[in-house]
């Protein structure tokens, strides 16, 4: 007997701010900057890519290029999506563990 597999797409369980403010937390917590940006790509289509290019005056093919696995996006645009998306950037000490 064989088993179908699915392909799981995380932006189907971001339904709640909650869930997304874990979800981005861990991501920022791996400091990886291609992880984050696609974290952040997740999000925005978990919220709706179209909504945010509106909101944030990009296109959808350049947000979804830039927040793609081997995406860069800029400061700018990473710090627009994140205010279209109501996620706050926060500074804090680091604590050396």
């Amino acid at each position: 007997m064989t088993e179908k597999l699915t392909t799981y797409d995380p932006a189907d369980d971001l339904t709640s701010d909650e869930a997304v403010a874990t979800f981005m937390a861990e991501a920022f917590e791996t400091s990886d900057a291609g992880y984050i940006a696609h974290a952040l790509g997740v999000v925005a289509r978990a919220k709706g890519m179209t909504r945010i290019a509106g909101q944030t005056g990009l296109s959808r093919e350049q947000l979804y290029r830039s927040f793609s696995e081997r995406g860069n996006p800029t400061l700018k645009t990473t710090l627009a999506v994140m205010k279209a998306l109501k996620i706050d950037l926060t500074a804090k000490p680091h604590t050396q563990n």
